[in-house]
Order: C-alpha cells, then sequence, then structure tokens
C-alpha cells in the first residue's frame, strides 16, 4: 500500500444531516502492521446493534472493519455502516477507491467474512457471494423489523381519495380478500427539484403501504390512484428476490400479474403523460 493510501468512514442512516469533525488519532485500534495516513470523516451515526452500544463503541469497530478491508485489498476502502432492511451490500468500485456501504451486521463479522466482503466488492468475485448469503441469513434478528418511532402514523383518508376503500375494492375484486396490510398516505416531501418520484412503497416487514401525497389531487384518475394501490398490494404476493440484497423488486411473475389490471395501458400512458406534473408535486 503506498504512503498516500488513505482509507474514510463514516457512519450515518439514510436521511440524516452530516455533522462533520475529525476523527482523533487515538481512536485508530492498534492493528498487525501500521497505518497508512488517514483521511477519514465521521458523520452522525446510526441507531444500530443495542441500545447499549456506544458512539465510541460503533467508531471503533467501523475503524478496525476498514482498516482490515483496506489491508486485504492493499487499496483505499471509504466505508458507509447503514441500518438498511434490504440492502446488505453495495458498492462502487474505482481504480483509486472501493466505495462500500455495508450493513452494521459486518461490523462483528469473521474474518473468513470480511474477505469475501473483499473479494466479492473489490475484487469482483462473485463465488463469494455464496458465503456472504449465508452470513446474512444467519444474522436476521439484526435486521431492524418494525417502525421507527419517529415514522408517521398511516391516515387512509385524503382530500380527494380514501385509501382504505380504494384497497378494499381492489382486494375483493382481484385478490379474493387474500392480502392483508395497512395502508395510508405517506408524508409530503420538501418541495425540491426532483427527477424522479416514487408513487408506492410496500413495508414487507410490517406490511404498510404508502401511497406518495402528490396523489391526492383532482387532476388524478381514480384508476391510476386504484393501479397504484393495486401495483403495491402485489408486492405481498411476489416479495422481492435476489442475492446479497441486491434486490429484484419486480420478478417476471409480478409483471405477469400486473399486466392483468384491467387500466394497465391507461395507466401506464397516463403516468408517462403527466410525470412532469408529478414531479413538481
Amino acid at each position: 500500500m503506498t504512503p498516500e493510501a488513505f482509507r474514510q468512514m463514516s457512519l450515518f442512516p439514510r436521511g440524516s444531516t452530516a455533522e462533520r469533525a475529525a476523527v482523533p488519532a487515538s481512536r485508530v485500534p492498534e492493528g498487525p502492521a501500521p497505518l497508512p495516513p488517514r483521511n477519514r470523516v465521521a458523520e452522525e451515526a446510526p441507531r444500530v446493534l443495542s441500545s447499549t452500544t456506544t458512539r465510541e463503541e460503533l467508531w471503533s469497530r467501523a475503524e478496525s472493519l476498514a482498516w482490515r478491508l483496506s489491508a486485504n485489498l492493499g487499496m483505499p476502502v471509504r466505508l458507509a455502516v447503514t441500518d438498511n432492511r434490504s440492502t446488505m451490500v453495495s458498492f462502487r468500485r474505482g481504480s483509486q477507491v472501493l466505495q462500500l456501504r455495508l450493513h452494521h451486521m459486518f461490523l462483528e463479522a469473521p474474518e473468513t467474512v470480511v474477505r469475501a466482503v473483499a473479494d466479492y466488492a473489490g475484487r469482483g468475485h462473485r463465488a463469494a457471494g455464496q458465503l456472504l448469503d449465508e452470513y446474512i441469513r444467519g444474522q436476521q434478528p439484526l435486521i431492524r423489523q418494525l417502525r421507527r418511532e419517529s415514522d408517521a402514523e398511516l391516515n387512509p383518508l385524503g382530500r380527494c381519495f380514501d385509501l382504505r376503500a380504494l384497497y378494499n375494492g381492489v382486494n375483493e375484486i382481484y385478490f379474493q380478500n387474500g392480502i392483508q396490510a395497512r395502508i395510508g398516505w405517506g408524508r409530503m416531501p420538501p418541495r425540491r427539484r426532483r427527477k424522479s418520484i416514487r408513487l408506492g412503497v410496500y413495508d414487507h416487514q410490517t406490511r404498510e403501504i404508502r401511497i406518495h401525497p402528490a396523489l391526492d389531487r383532482p387532476e388524478v384518475p381514480a384508476f391510476f390512484v386504484e393501479f397504484i394501490v393495486f401495483h403495491e398490494m402485489l408486492h405481498q404476493l411476489f416479495p422481492s428476490s435476489g442475492r446479497m440484497g441486491r434486490r429484484v423488486h419486480h420478478p417476471r411473475a409480478f409483471r405477469e400479474r400486473e399486466r392483468t389490471y384491467p387500466h394497465y395501458g391507461a395507466a401506464l400512458r397516463w403516468e408517462r403523460e403527466n410525470l412532469g406534473t408529478l414531479l413538481r408535486g
């Protein structure tokens, strides 16, 4: 590893506001070899592990993991530790640095798993994915399953549409009342220029459907809102699949069933023609 090599680490929950601070050298755990010069930036720590885990302990464990990965690969690693519920491993491999996002379950991973992460993300060895899949399956209790207290309660009654009434109708007609879920409007995000919008989301852990409030407007046709509700209900029948947290959210069976919705074509056309309006909120 060259003297100019560096490692950078950040710990933060999705959507948090970063509070930057330098990490003093005294926090660096001892290792089997001298550490290269560092350029680390700390951000707000995620709510991970147990309530008794301190921020200092999180830093120490993440520092150690970043060092082990850097030493294994012989290159800089920029590590972010997450509290995600679906994506456990993601990365972007560059010529000079590996940008890596890992679920906090990896903070206590044995050396064989750390090597597998390095092989999979750093060297592109797909075969290492099998070992990581097995490790992730064994760490399921560490994946957050409940909504946080800060999550808004579900309210199905909007200004223009009653989502509970739409849900009940769709459930009876298309699913023979076989879907069991709660539904409500999501929170209106801050007004800013957007390039994409997520019109609905289904949470497998809590069995909750949230619909974007941009659809709660008189100019939005009822059949389109119903289609979005139908789409999210399908996720309960056809869960995401894939390996290593790299999920296929809409498998082939999902798409085939989706096309059975009577207004499928009209819904896609309306979305395509009105996407600009929806993006403006």
